[in-house]
């Protein structure tokens, strides 16, 4: 009885599992990166804090985003594994992956706390937080509070498409919208009222991330189709491996981002210091504020885009454990043709409203250096949204299809190679500017990578038919 509660993913029209399910895990990706992007809003429009605020903000992102990659391993590839076995009519392999997906997340979580805490000052160091004194001072702060609560954090997170998985999208999605409620109630409270400046937003973010993990700890323990018993905790070496295979892609391509986070801010930091404007000490801090609020927009686009592909993972798995490949070809299709519709919507505004963006991170408190800038950036740097958005999509179609080499191979490309070898190469040749040239050349070659790919994937797919 408990496999039959999914075998709507197998017979149902394809068009309404896509809204079924990707509909709440866009909004859940949306509202989980509303919590730094809620907080680098509020913090820039405080007066007292600025763009010393929003370079700090910058700085600790990355950070965040390793926890977030360690936590979507787990989970989407948990996702995906129950999925695959759900199909497959095998529900104790399931709730074995779930037992020990808890497990590796609450463990893995401790252990990058304690990490963070001991090596914090080198750690900001890394990722450019000494380009001034008051961009560290703000760094650490907002870094200190933010790492106590990255057990919840990563709990929430990983719970999240385990919870898609068992059939529930919606309580996936309820969960991360009050977590995001408390984040956005508390940040103006803290910043403006208490003037607790990084400390009261990263505060907010913590008090929202622990809502959303309790209510993943409710789930957990009455989850409607899986229910793993205490037995299904023990750790398994063979689940835990296919666990972390299947969710290999997920991880690299959040992991990856961090580390071409790093050489871009490093390449602010240096450059910027040659540039006549940035490079004196009142401007420093600018480069490295502007872009981290391009990539805060990039980042909304871009959970609406994982969103479609990770809400199809649960009907891809099972699916394909079915043998059902004329369904997942027609999923690929309505797929593709959805994220480059995002891609483009995206790109006609940072092209057309690149002003009106910028406004929003508390522009007017800014000189007309920072505004310019960023113009500059948001036009340049997202100019190729489309391409960048059939990447991704084709990142988790083939992890959810069981393609891992592929899907990893392809995010390794374009974040590794692509992605930290031009932020460090081009900068070189083109300064300032060559930071903001990597990106859009990093999506188009990978584009015509990922094109390969798709042709023969629709030609497998039709074989198999």
């Amino acid at each position: 009885m408990e496999q039959q509660t999914n075998h709507h993913l197998g017979t149902e029209q394809i068009g309404n599992l896509m809204r079924q399910y990707a509909v709440p895990c866009i909004i859940s990706l949306l509202v989980g990166a509303l919590y730094n992007i809620v907080d680098q809003i509020f913090i820039a429009n405080a007066s007292y804090l600025g763009s010393y605020g929003n370079a700090a903000n910058t700085v600790v992102f990355p950070l965040t985003v390793v926890a977030l990659a360690i936590a979507v391993m787990i989970g989407d590839g948990c996702c995906a594994f129950v999925s695959i076995s759900l199909g497959k009519q095998d529900t104790e392999t399931a709730k074995v992956s779930v037992g020990n997906s808890v497990i590796m997340t609450v463990t893995s979580g401790l252990i990058l706390t304690a990490l963070y805490l001991i090596f914090s000052d080198q750690i900001i160091a890394l990722f450019g937080g000494t380009v001034n004194p008051e961009t560290f001072y703000h760094s650490h702060e907002y870094f200190f509070y933010i790492t106590l609560g990255l057990p919840f954090y990563m709990f929430g997170q990983a719970m999240n498409p385990i919870i898609r998985a068992d059939g529930n999208p919606r309580f996936a999605m309820v969960s991360t919208l009050a977590g995001a409620l408390v984040n956005i109630i508390f940040d103006p409270i803290f910043i403006f009222g208490f003037r607790w400046g990084m400390m009261g937003a990263a505060v907010a973010t913590v008090l929202g991330q622990m809502v959303t993990a309790f209510l993943a700890l409710y789930y957990l323990i009455n989850m409607k189709i899986i229910k793993p018993k205490s037995c299904h905790y023990r750790l398994s070496g063979s689940v835990c491996g296919k666990t972390l295979v299947l969710g290999i892609t997920s991880f690299l391509s959040q992991i990856s981002l961090v580390a071409a986070m790093a050489a871009i801010n490093n390449m602010l930091r240096k450059y910027g210091g040659m540039d006549p404007i940035f490079g004196q000490e009142q401007y420093a801090q600018i480069p490295m504020a502007v872009v981290g609020i391009v990539m805060k927009f990039f980042q909304i686009v871009i959970s609406i885009v994982v969103g479609l592909a990770a809400g199809c993972i649960p009907i891809v798995g099972f699916n394909m454990g079915a043998g059902k490949r004329d369904r997942v070809k027609e999923l690929f299709t309505r797929l593709l043709i959805s994220e480059a519709g995002v891609g483009l919507a995206a790109l006609i505004l940072v092209e057309c409203f690149p002003r009106q963006l910028i406004g929003i991170f508390g522009a007017a408190n800014e000189s007309a250096y920072y505004t310019e800038f960023a113009v500059k950036a948001f036009r340049v740097y997202l100019c190729m949204m489309v391409f960048a958005c059939v990447n991704k999509a084709c990142f988790i179609f083939l992890q959810a299809m069981g393609k891992a080499a592929a899907s990893t191979i392809l995010s390794m490309i374009r974040e590794i190679v692509f992605g930290v070898g031009f932020a460090l190469l081009l900068p070189v040749f083109f300064g300032l500017d060559g930071v903001l040239y990597s990106m859009p050349l990093s999506d188009a070659l990978t584009f015509l990578v990922a094109v390969i790919l798709i042709i023969g994937t629709y030609k497998e797919l039709n074989q198999k038919s």
